[in-house]
């Protein structure tokens, strides 16, 4: 095991004493030109819907039955989203999952004569089922596809909420400071909670030692930024019989060296899986940038003159102070959800008719936030801990459910949340990515097969933002209404 960092460091400093950038700026011409021509799609099996936060115009699927997923291979999409909310599951039902739509993907890829590119996008603070969910990935595709993989690689970084990865050490910023990850309220996770926050350690305790982290390979920033895409390669070219790569990354020109290494690794006949953050899936995907969404690109013609509904079910300190800069401003109308009642058989089904019924009177006229009483509820175990996320989850799906006006707009904050409350709570098949309202906050389309069909659907990230930004959005969401 290598030493952990024992403190912060500052923002400025820690990239000023990094090498320049690789000083090629045609790189992304080259990788968009890759995506265009090659007869490869990317597929990014989303583990909440969170990972569309860097990417615009973009098809998401909530199914993976194998029709659904030919129909979808057949599109001129180079970039298609699997949403599987498989961090709210337990790690049994979540390799299962990863399995069998690998199994169906690679069916899917062979009839219609394409590759694939598979990205297992999840969380920039490091949460969520690794490694099973990986080689879930693996093993399902290697039988699907005859293929055999040469390893994985590991790419956390996600420069719109403050995640870099620096001398192998995975940092939240957090102001002016880079904080190390295991340092942050996210390690401390009732159900992913991890103590290292050097990226090689990390790997090593999440697979119990299965793989040391002396065994891990290093994309350095020297390789990134000195040696270019050939050096990225060369690094690369070691990975081999199922073995980890982590990679240094602190700017969008970093990941575009990055990812075309990868290219040329790939073109040498190498073969990847990734677990990566949003960030990674943006360049690989030759992603354009575009401007923040307005409220005259996200309401053609005359909206709903009625209030928006925002669902709040996230429990991390950022998600209850920007809600109560939310709660704050004129127009808006708060109904807590009690999960203590929530949790017992003998109020649950009450406390959701009380909240539905609330909440159906106030949103023709206001915007109203559902969100769950503060106080984090506890198991004695991980799995216990997920249970009782589903139970508050499934509440939430049943307060949504029971929405009786068809509102201006939807928020839902949290991974799970988000997941749930659109699969489950609007029946959303499939959606269309727009863009983001701020950074790192998506946007979709509902599908015409949704209760609420192109309502605009916000995906808020619970660990993305500072206080005013869930604010923000619902200002931005509200902007031209007559109601108040």
């Amino acid at each position: 095991m290598f030493p952990e960092p024992t403190h912060s460091i500052r923002f400025a400093d820690a990239l000023a004493a990094l090498p320049p950038e690789w000083p090629d700026t045609a790189l992304m011409v080259a990788i968009e030109q890759q995506v265009r021509s090659a007869h490869t799609k990317i597929i990014v099996l989303d583990d909440d819907p969170t990972g569309t936060q860097t990417v615009h115009d973009v098809l998401v699927l909530t199914e993976w039955s194998l029709p659904v997923l030919e129909t979808a291979l057949a599109r001129g999409e180079a970039v298609i989203f699997i949403l599987t909310n498989s961090r709210s599951q337990p790690p049994t039902q979540a390799e299962a999952m990863n399995l069998e739509i690998a199994r169906n993907l690679g069916r899917a890829a062979r009839r219609q004569g394409c590759d694939l590119e598979v990205i297992s996008r999840s969380d920039s603070t490091l949460r969520g089922h690794f490694p099973s969910e990986v080689v879930a990935l693996r093993n399902g595709l290697q039988d699907s596809l005859g293929v055999m993989y040469d390893g994985c690689i590991i790419v956390p970084a996600l420069f719109e909420a403050g995640r870099y990865t620096l001398n192998n050490v995975h940092w939240v910023k957090d102001g002016e400071w880079l904080m190390p990850a295991a340092q942050t309220e996210f390690a401390r996770d009732a159900s992913f909670g991890y103590r290292s926050s050097d990226l090689r350690n990390w790997v090593a305790e999440k697979t119990r030692g299965a793989t040391p982290a002396e065994s891990v390979i290093v994309v350095t920033s020297e390789d990134i930024r000195r040696g270019g895409p050939d050096q990225v390669a060369r690094r690369l070219a070691g990975l081999a019989n199922w073995g980890t790569a982590i990679v240094n990354l602190a700017s969008y020109q970093d990941i575009a060296v990055f990812v075309s290494g990868v290219l040329r690794a790939e073109g040498q006949g190498k073969r990847f899986l990734f677990r990566t953050a949003a960030s990674f899936v943006k360049v690989r995907g030759a992603i354009s940038p575009q401007p923040l969404l307005t409220a005259d690109r996200l309401f053609a013609g005359d909206p709903p003159n009625c209030g928006g509904l925002v669902v709040i079910g996230s429990y991390i300190q950022k998600s209850t102070e920007q809600a109560q800069k939310l709660l704050a401003l004129p127009g808006i109308a708060g109904l807590d959800v009690n999960v203590e009642r929530i949790l017992s058989p003998a109020s649950r089904d009450a406390e959701v008719e009380r909240v539905i019924g609330e909440m159906n009177r106030l949103i023709p006229r206001r915007d109203v936030v559902v969100m769950t009483s503060r106080e984090l509820k506890t198991g004695a175990s991980a799995e216990e801990n997920l249970r009782i996320g589903q139970m508050v989850s499934a509440a939430l799906v049943d307060v949504v459910r029971g929405l009786t006006t068809r509102p201006r707009f939807i928020v839902a904050k949290g991974g799970i949340t988000s997941s749930d409350v659109a699969t489950k709570g609007l029946g959303i098949r499939q959606a269309l990515v727009l863009g983001q309202v701020a950074a790192a906050v998506p946007v979709w389309r509902a599908g015409a097969e949704s209760r609420f069909p192109d309502v605009p659907y916000v995906v808020f990230p619970g660990n993305v933002g500072g206080p005013e930004t869930l604010a923000q959005v619902v200002e931005t969401l509200r902007a031209r209404r007559r109601i108040y």
